[in-house]
């Protein structure tokens, strides 16, 4: 049986979001975040999951486990949901208009999806982790309502490998994921179908406050 729905969401407001924080940087949430993920708790409890697992890194379980006690259900960690190592990127500035970023997607956009920067993952290499790390969820799941917390790079490049119609070429028309991002996927089919997507839940919203233009990172 495969599962009734997921819920696919980035982590709250971690600490210095204006950097790479990748795989190798395991800070928890900012105290905006960890608001954040109190208020995204709140909203769980009405869709009633019946479980929640996370990365094991810290902004993800942090961010997670308000949700599990709040809905009063089981919180697991599934360690392949980690972000994307980054190599030598990691702790420098982040932006989205100059530096190593603009020209990964650049690349990934145009297909070479082989393409990174020294010592980080390609999003091939993010692909074939994640989705392996999606297919154990639904096995361990069966008629479950899963609410998966998880990190920008990585919702994102699930989101253009599972959704139909979707692909890394439309890195840019799926949007952003801001932080507590919520994307509500179903089966359908041999694929998935969205119900709601990167949308972040009004009483998170409102407690988010926007960093200057070019400097948040999806990590």
């Amino acid at each position: 049986m495969a599962v009734d729905r997921i819920w696919l969401v980035r982590h709250a407001e971690s600490t210095h979001p204006h950097v790479f924080n990748g795989a190798e940087s395991d800070v928890g949430l900012s105290a905006a975040g960890v608001r954040q993920a109190e208020a995204l708790a709140g909203w769980f409890r009405r869709q009633s999951p019946t479980a929640v697992v996370s990365s094991g890194m810290v902004r993800a379980v942090e961010t997670a486990a308000p949700v599990a006690r709040a809905c009063v259900v089981p919180h697991t960690v599934e360690p392949d949901l980690h972000e994307r190592r980054i190599g030598v990127l990691s702790g420098t500035e982040f932006r989205v208009d100059a530096g190593p970023w603009p020209e990964t997607l650049r690349q990934w956009t145009d297909g070479n999806t082989t393409y990174t920067t020294e010592g980080a993952e390609s999003f091939d290499d993010i692909a074939e982790r994640c989705l392996a790390a999606w297919q154990r969820v639904i096995a361990a799941h069966p008629g479950g309502r899963v609410a998966v917390v998880a990190h920008g790079v990585v919702c994102k490049v699930l989101l253009l490998r599972l959704l139909t119609g979707y692909g890394p070429g439309d890195w840019m028309r799926i949007g952003r994921v801001p932080n507590a991002a919520v994307s509500e996927l179903v089966p359908d089919g041999d694929g998935w179908r969205a119900e709601r997507l990167l949308e972040v839940p009004e009483s998170v919203l409102s407690l988010t406050v926007q960093l200057p233009a070019g400097r948040r990172s999806e990590g």
